[in-house]
């Protein structure tokens, strides 16, 4: 069975800016829900316009409850030493849960999250115990143009967590785009995407084409049932110059986790997306 969660509020709420309440809040592009966590005393479960975004635990800002954070926090924590003076760019903040992760598994970490709804990333702010700059900033913006502003070499980490309902938007996935990630991340920098998809993969397989061409190693990380295209749910697809993906404690690690999962090495990657073109604008 799956997890139980409070019932739903409908009313309108309002913060008293003192940490969160439960209800249903207005934001730029729509609605925020905010539901508490049966089964962490003090954790907390996200819902933009419907649909699940984050979850955040404010008493552990290093735990993640959604598997596929998981999954590339420990693609991240295989790839750079704890002390690394990490440069990560998240575009899509939602909540921040990653971001929060990174600072405390991270903390020498330096953070820009890039989130289009103004009104929900102030409310985040109040509501959630965020690090201050330069340990994490905010930027209001759109993905697109926040990324091809950047300067070549600058980001060490590109996390790419944007939904538009269930999809990505296209501009966020095309090989143009992805040439942008390319030029802004530094030498033996990762470029990861959450890919959410159902049966047939269509789109996944089409992501894995654009990330194989732009990138020389790739991995993708799901679970068994995903990467068979039983159902929907989500993949991570990562992309760099530099080899990943292969150390034994992390692939050790995704079997031991909520959701197994297994990670396909870049051959598998290439294999999965030759018969897909590459999005492009």
């Amino acid at each position: 069975m799956g997890r139980q969660r409070a019932n739903r509020t409908t009313a309108p709420a309002e913060s008293d800016g003192k940490g969160p309440v439960a209800g249903v809040y207005s934001i730029d592009t729509g609605t925020c829900e905010l539901q508490p966590d049966g089964y962490r005393p003090n954790g907390w479960l996200i819902r933009i316009n419907d649909v699940q975004s984050s979850h955040v635990d404010l008493d552990d800002p290093a735990y993640l409850e959604f598997e596929y954070m998981r999954w590339i926090a420990g693609l991240v924590d295989a790839h750079w030493s704890q002390d690394a003076r990490l440069r990560a760019l998240h575009l899509g903040a939602g909540a921040c849960s990653l971001a929060r992760h990174f600072a405390a598994t991270h903390p020498n970490a330096r953070q820009v999250a890039v989130e289009l709804d103004g009104k929900l990333a102030e409310r985040v702010r109040d509501w959630f115990d965020l690090p201050r700059a330069p340990l994490l900033r905010i930027r209001v913006g759109e993905a697109r143009e926040v990324t091809e502003s950047l300067t070549e070499d600058s980001r060490d980490l590109i996390i790419r967590d944007v939904f538009s309902g269930s999809k990505t938007p296209q501009p966020l996935t095309t090989t143009e785009f992805t040439a942008h990630v390319r030029r802004v991340l530094a030498p033996g920098g990762i470029y990861a995407v959450n890919c959410g998809d159902g049966p047939g993969l269509t789109a996944a397989r089409r992501e894995a084409a654009t990330i194989t061409a732009a990138f020389p190693h790739t991995v993708i990380v799901a679970d068994p049932a995903m990467l068979k295209g039983r159902r929907y749910g989500n993949m991570v697809i990562a992309g760099s110059d530099a080899s990943m993906g292969d150390d034994p404690g992390f692939i050790r690690g995704l079997l031991t986790g909520g959701l197994p999962a297994h990670v396909w090495n870049d051959t598998q990657v290439r294999r999965f997306g030759n018969t897909s073109s590459p999005f492009t604008d």
